[in-house]
């Protein structure tokens, strides 16, 4: 197996088996994954209210409750996955 040490060694890959079998072949050093590791800074955070039907916010938390999420986390991957959707069908997105 060999051991990625740079993010340069990564090649572009034409499809999910070429990447499949280079991932066969190769694994990620140690050191190269603790960078890849996100540490949230709170300045990254900006504190906003929105107001919700009480019924429409409770059936939220319902489902975030269903799929053991804090609702606010699964509300900002919602919105998160509906932004880059969007971008994708913008006509130079």
């Amino acid at each position: 197996m060999n051991t990625i040490q740079s993010w340069n060694e990564i090649p572009p890959f034409a499809d999910e088996l070429a990447e499949a079998k280079f991932w066969k072949e190769n694994e990620l050093s140690p050191k190269l994954m603790a960078t890849s590791i996100h540490k949230p800074d709170s300045r990254e955070s900006t504190t906003i209210t929105l107001r919700f039907d009480p019924r429409m916010l409770a059936r939220i938390k319902r489902l975030a409750r269903s799929r053991y999420l804090n609702y606010q986390s699964m509300m900002k991957q919602w919105l998160a996955e509906r932004i880059e959707n969007e971008q994708d069908n913008l006509p130079n997105g």
